[in-house]
């Protein structure tokens, strides 16, 4: 690892925010769901904190990607011009309610190069808490990951079988639910919602589905199989890029107080694979 990125290892933020009932409320519609049936209790859905502790910057201080500029919080990659969520792991051990504040203090734990079919990657792994008036609610790392421009954006990989018992869901991702999530996470890179830029730039043939999203699907889905357990632990993996106007199927296979999930596209193959885990 070189010795610029070392001096980031480390390196704190905290934010507050407040869970603002509408917010969730616009999120449930987004994603077709009634609040009242994923929120008993007013208890934030799993994974539903991705709306919260946005960072808007003013058009002066965003890249050409739309994220705010490189060189903030997290190190500046400028040299592997995309960026994407890999995936993460999620410990739930307390709740927050809607309408509650709340604080999150990320940490930059880890970072690492590696070397890639498409050249260099750094993979950097961020560390939040997230606490609420009860205490700690949820424990996250995040791994984000820095590549280059060459190469294909998207691999071919073969397609893989339905195990036995799964329970099978089908969404079909649009633009419209592509750009709604976007603006409820404050995510403004636009290989979510510009055609034009995520063909010419990023080389994807279509807008690229969140990974955040599909994670939030897939947990959603699990949590519809074992509706009596509380989410205890939850991790996700983006394995290939999934697009807007290509259906998905989402697969969730019960094992005791495990579920295995996978999000795939219409050739059969994973773009996200993820294990939830109940208490």
């Amino acid at each position: 690892m070189a010795d610029t990125w070392q001096s980031w290892l480390g390196r704190s933020i905290t934010l507050d925010d407040e869970i603002d009932p509408r917010r969730p409320a616009w999120l449930a519609a987004t994603l077709g769901v009634a609040l009242s049936d994923v929120a008993p209790d007013n208890v934030l859905p799993p994974l539903w904190h991705w709306i919260l502790f946005q960072d808007w910057q003013p058009p002066a201080r965003l890249g050409p990607d739309g994220h705010p500029k490189r060189g903030g919080f997290l190190p500046p990659m400028h040299h592997l011009p995309r960026r994407m969520w890999a995936g993460g792991r999620l410990e739930f051990p307390g709740k927050v309610r809607i309408g509650e504040r709340v604080r999150r203090t990320s940490t930059i734990t880890a970072i690492t190069e590696k070397h890639g079919t498409s050249g260099p990657l750094v993979f950097v792994t961020v560390r939040h808490r997230i606490e609420g008036p009860r205490g700690c609610a949820i424990e996250e790392e995040q791994d984000i990951v820095y590549r280059s421009a060459v190469g294909p954006a998207r691999k071919e990989a073969p397609p893989e079988a339905v195990p036995d018992g799964a329970v099978i869901e089908e969404i079909l991702p649009d633009p419209v639910l592509l750009f709604r999530y976007s603006a409820l996470t404050g995510n403004g890179h636009r290989i979510h919602y510009d055609a034009d830029y995520v063909r010419q730039v990023e080389g994807y043939p279509g807008l690229v589905v969140h990974g955040p999203l599909l994670a939030t699907l897939l947990a959603g889905l699990a949590r519809r199989l074992r509706p009596l357990q509380r989410l205890a632990r939850f991790s996700f993996r983006a394995l290939r890029p999934a697009f807007a106007g290509e259906r998905l199927t989402l697969v969730g296979v019960p094992n005791g107080q495990r579920v295995s999930l996978s999000a795939r596209d219409p050739s059969g193959a994973v773009t996200m694979a993820a294990e939830a885990e109940f208490a």
